[in-house]
């Protein structure tokens, strides 16, 4: 069950993809709270070839070290804009495996915003979503 701050950030993730929202080019919005309580948003950015594309997460991550300095993660969460004539309306989705490693990597106590098999959408931490972590040298 997500809190009254948590549907804050999936609201804000939600009005950042449905402002926009181009098909084909941004169809997911992301939105995180920085551990100092700050809402910052993105949305991805997608590219003929796409191993160039940049998702929502990232792009929220990174306005948030170059606006704001880097704060942390207390919790993000992305969503994803149906295409047109696409059955259902804009739904929470889970972070990619690049942007969970990307988020843990930030902030390895973040909590993530997931959907949750038909149900309302529920928290992890990144750890449940990333478990044993890739680290390097001796850390």
């Amino acid at each position: 069950m997500v809190s009254k701050a948590d549907q804050e950030l999936i609201d804000a993730a939600t009005s950042v993809i449905s402002d926009r929202y181009r098909n084909d080019w941004q169809e997911v919005g992301a939105a995180m709270r920085t551990r100092d309580g700050r809402i910052i948003t993105g949305v991805n950015i997608d590219a003929y070839i796409g191993r160039i594309a940049v998702c929502a997460e990232a792009i929220a991550i990174g306005r948030a070290i170059t606006e704001h300095g880097d704060h942390g993660i207390e919790t993000i969460v992305a969503v994803r804009h149906p295409k047109p004539g696409e059955p259902g309306k804009i739904a929470v989705v889970s972070p990619c495996g690049i942007c969970r490693e990307l988020i843990h990597d930030y902030d390895a106590k973040a909590r993530v915003i997931v959907p949750d098999q038909g149900q309302p959408p529920k928290v992890v931490s990144i750890g449940e979503l990333l478990p044993n972590k890739y680290k390097r040298g001796s850390e």
